[in-house]
């Protein structure tokens, strides 16, 4: 496999591009083709074995391009799909599991919560962190979700004001018991820090699986000899399921957010966006 194919990435909606940034700022002369199944999102709320389905799909359809490797950028996919898939596909298949272990070293108050989608409650990867990091440790979690902070991400309205009154309402009682941190457990909710950060101030530290993720892949990547022999800035592809039209805007405010914080980022990085259309 050459190691100047792009790298994969899929998620069910546009909160995967959370986890791009980062990958992208690990691994700035990477190539990514970015697959979101817009089509069917949110996955939350659908069966084990539908969720299965179309992470396989998508998975097929980004092979079908031609990478050289998956991130799983969906926590509900991950939480139900990763044995299988590294079954069917002869490449590394690299996934989300919940940040638990950095927000039980962090807390100070013994007390971390999570923020998840229904799926990824239901699954077994959550329970099973908790079980190896905070159960050691004596440390308290707690668990909120919501299954209307995703479709608000996916509208384009992360900061607004329905958004910041959803989590008002699941995240006061864990403020209320004593949580420190709060593990991000969606690839979506990095978008609404600024609304946690508005209805709560400093009450709680925010940790997802971004950076972690990046440093994971880059550390596969580089074990199988596949890291790009490439010093030019990589280039993205991207890809949904559904309407371009209808997520065009949403994509390219929520690139623009990330991209003019990162001050490394060159003009190949800040290129105009061009979303096209696949069907898994």
């Amino acid at each position: 496999m050459s190691r100047d194919l792009p790298i994969g990435v899929f998620d069910s909606g546009v909160g995967g591009l959370s986890i791009l940034a980062d990958l992208r700022r690990a691994m700035p002369h990477e190539a990514f083709v970015y697959l979101a199944d817009t089509a069917h999102v949110p996955y939350g709320a659908r069966s084990d074995a539908e969720i299965r389905d179309l992470t396989d799909r998508a998975v097929t359809a980004l092979h079908g391009l031609g990478v050289k490797a998956v991130v799983n950028a969906c926590n509900t996919s991950s939480a139900f799909s990763l044995a299988h898939l590294r079954a069917r596909f002869n490449m590394p298949i690299i996934g989300l599991v919940p940040a638990v272990k950095p927000a039980v070293q962090a807390t100070r108050t013994g007390v971390v919560g999570v923020l998840a989608t229904p799926g990824t409650m239901r699954g077994t990867l959550l329970n099973d962190v908790i079980r190896e990091f905070a159960d050691p440790a004596g440390v308290q979690v707690l668990k909120a979700v919501s299954p209307e902070l995703v479709p608000l991400v996916e509208a384009g309205k992360a900061d607004g004001p329905e958004a910041r009154a959803v989590l008002r309402e699941v995240l006061t009682p864990l403020r209320e018991a004593g949580a420190d941190q709060l593990v991000l457990g969606c690839t979506h909710y990095p978008f609404l820090k600024g609304s946690i950060e508005a209805e709560f101030g400093g009450a709680f530290g925010l940790v997802d699986s971004g950076a972690a993720v990046a440093r994971h892949t880059r550390n596969v990547l580089g074990g199988g000899e596949l890291l790009t022999s490439g010093t030019e800035p990589g280039e993205v592809r991207y890809f949904v399921t559904g309407e371009v039209e209808r997520y065009a805007g949403v994509m390219a405010s929520l690139l623009g957010e990330k991209v003019q914080n990162e001050a490394h980022l060159t003009a190949a990085h800040r290129a105009p966006l061009r979303i096209e259309h696949i069907d898994t």
